[in-house]
């Protein structure tokens, strides 16, 4: 709030109040996705760390842990973001997976707080799709029973930036827009204009991943109209956590919109 508030303040793409609509109950899914997913993560990370040590040569484990600090946190990073975009891409194209992560895109005005607006067991499902690739790889706790700092600097970095992301900012980063994620970038990914423009820029924060899947969308000098979603989405804080566990009305699948052809 220290940061984020003066920035929109000043540098805000679009006129809105602090205090905005939803902004408590964002404040709810601030501390509950702070909590939740990091306790139902603990024992499948653990598991697979336990297991991947066991399956694997310990001879590739002490290659991994005599790699340089710095070298293994960039490989990790960079497998972290390919297993979000995926995970993240599932999320829009799977109808059950949907269902969750509409709540992420159910509000209609977009700032640094709807980063926390996300359904915890999207957060544990997306984390996990980021974070096994690193075990599995020996890129995160290589050989040690002590605390790693890998996986745990890849997971601030994509938080912090993941404000930023959604921050009501009108910054663009110019060529730098190719390396990392921008507002720009992302505001395009939480667009409502049109069946042309959604299911893009899925990265958190290497655009080129998108580029490389066919997913990158940011056209110069443009931003969305309008942000939100089609698919019906309950108002309320407990609602919203609830609904995506009840069977969908009637029986059937939640509209999602066919991801269109890739535009480049």
């Amino acid at each position: 709030m220290a940061v984020f508030i003066p920035l929109e303040r000043f540098c805000a793409l679009r006129s809105m109040k602090v205090f905005r609509k939803g902004f408590v109950a964002d404040l709810g899914y601030y501390f509950l996705s702070s909590i939740v997913p990091r306790m139902l993560l603990v024992l499948p990370l653990s598991w697979t760390a336990w297991i991947v040590h066991r399956l694997l040569p310990v001879e590739f484990y002490l290659t991994m842990g005599e790699m340089p600090a710095g070298l293994r946190f960039l490989l990790a990073l960079l497998v972290e973001e390919v297993g979000y975009y995926w995970g993240h891409r599932w999320m829009h194209e799977i109808p059950v997976l949907w269902r969750f992560h509409a709540v992420h895109h159910s509000p209609e005005e977009v700032d640094w707080l709807v980063h926390t607006h996300v359904h915890p067991l999207e957060l544990v499902f997306t984390r996990l799709c980021g974070l096994v690739p690193m075990y599995l790889l020996g890129l995160a706790q290589p050989l040690t029973d002590e605390l790693d700092l890998v996986p745990v600097l890849v997971t601030l970095v994509g938080t912090v930036w993941g404000f930023f992301i959604h921050a009501n900012l009108r910054w663009r980063l110019g060529y730098f827009e190719w390396l990392v994620s921008s507002p720009a970038f992302h505001h395009w990914h939480h667009t409502n204009d049109g069946p042309a423009y959604i299911n893009k820029n899925y990265s958190a924060l290497l655009p080129w991943v998108d580029k490389c899947f066919g997913t990158f969308y940011l056209p110069a000098g443009k931003w969305p109209g309008k942000y939100g979603t089609d698919s019906p989405s309950a108002p309320g804080f407990l609602d919203q956590l609830l609904e995506p566990l009840l069977p969908a009305p009637g029986g059937g699948k939640p509209t999602i919109a066919v991801p269109p052809s890739a535009e480049m």
